[in-house]
């Protein structure tokens, strides 16, 4: 790969993890590229989550512990970053599980192809496959087909998201699954360099969807491998499956808002933020706590700002971006019935 091994720097944030946080730790330590700096942030966990992670320090030279006061995802990730000393940056969750090639593919693929971020597929699990995942993730994935390069990774990202068009596009010869990503950290590559000067808002709950646009629109090229590296567990009492107050909604709503208007300036349509403009409108209405008269005040500010943004596209424009949006509903429809159910 290289004469001398490149460090990278892999960020776990950690939350009352106790139940699967060795899962993931131990796939982190068991990684064939062993040149690592794996920075564990307790974010004020409550349970043994701090004790186990102490454990790992003290057993391995390559773990960094750092404890701090509970202040959500972005508090930590940001305490990560602010931490690492690596080349390269790579994120995962506390309850995740990588391949035992995860690093050493991602970094092959971006030093191969000269790209700034690399990554690769993966897939959920639930609860009560967490032993054969595991035990997969120890094999080792196979050697991947090809490594697939793409440029304008912000146009990517707003408008490769639907999976039956991107089933299509493969089956066309378009290589289309190849381009697409969504705003998650996880198994991905990233230079160092893309992150100076960016941190994740916090204090909110679409921490990752706020800097999207940002980080993309810094890179140049993104490689793409086609072999699962990574594992990302579902479980039913995970923020990603509970009922959501208002400010959960709000804040994507912002979030969105930003990275709209980041495409309008770079002329890319903002298929995706549109999708989640509109359907993140309508779930403040049914938000448990939209009775509160503050939170139907700010309900009127956010459509209103949405039809502002909406008013910068064309008819047509607006027509695709709607097609899109009842393709992907139909989608998650049948996601949450198969993914959010799984046990």
């Amino acid at each position: 790969m290289t004469q001398v091994s490149p460090l990278v720097s892999i960020i776990v944030p950690v939350y009352n993890a106790e139940k699967y946080l060795r899962y993931c730790v131990d796939s982190i330590l068991r990684q064939s590229y062993e040149h690592l700096e794996i920075i564990l942030v307790d974010d004020g966990a409550t349970d043994s989550s701090p004790m186990i992670l102490d454990e790992y320090q003290r057993r391995d030279n390559r773990v960094r512990v750092i404890h701090q006061t509970n202040g959500g995802i972005a508090k930590a990730q940001n305490a990560g970053l602010d931490a690492a000393h690596g080349d390269y940056i790579a994120f995962a969750d506390n309850d995740d599980i990588l391949d035992r090639r995860n690093i050493e593919l991602l970094l092959h693929a971006l030093i191969s192809t000269g790209a700034d971020m690399s990554k690769a597929r993966w897939r959920q699990f639930g609860v009560s496959q967490i032993e054969e995942v595991a035990m997969e993730a120890r094999e080792g994935a196979a050697e991947p087909e090809h490594a697939s390069v793409f440029t304008n990774p912000l146009n990517a990202y707003q408008t490769v998201f639907c999976k039956s068009l991107r089933l299509i596009g493969d089956k066309l010869g378009h290589n289309t699954e190849a381009r697409y990503f969504n705003e998650a950290n996880w198994c991905r590559l990233y230079k160092r360099e893309l992150w100076d000067g960016v941190r994740f808002p916090e204090g909110m709950y679409a921490q990752d969807t706020a800097i999207a646009g940002h980080l993309y629109v810094r890179m140049n090229k993104v490689a793409d491998i086609d072999v699962n590296l990574y594992n990302w567990l579902q479980r039913p009492e995970s923020v990603t499956h509970q009922k959501r107050d208002f400010a959960f909604h709000h804040d994507h709503i912002t979030a969105a808002s930003d990275n709209f208007r980041l495409c309008l300036d770079r002329g890319v349509l903002p298929m995706r933020s549109y999708y989640t403009l509109i359907g993140e409108l309508e779930a403040e209405r049914e938000a448990p706590d939209f009775h509160i008269p503050e939170n139907q005040q700010q309900y009127e500010t956010d459509r209103q700002e949405i039809d502002t943004l909406l008013a910068n596209l064309t008819r047509a424009q607006r027509m695709r971006c709607a097609v899109i949006q009842r393709i992907r509903l139909f989608e998650k429809y049948i996601y949450d019935r198969r993914i959010k159910n799984m046990r």
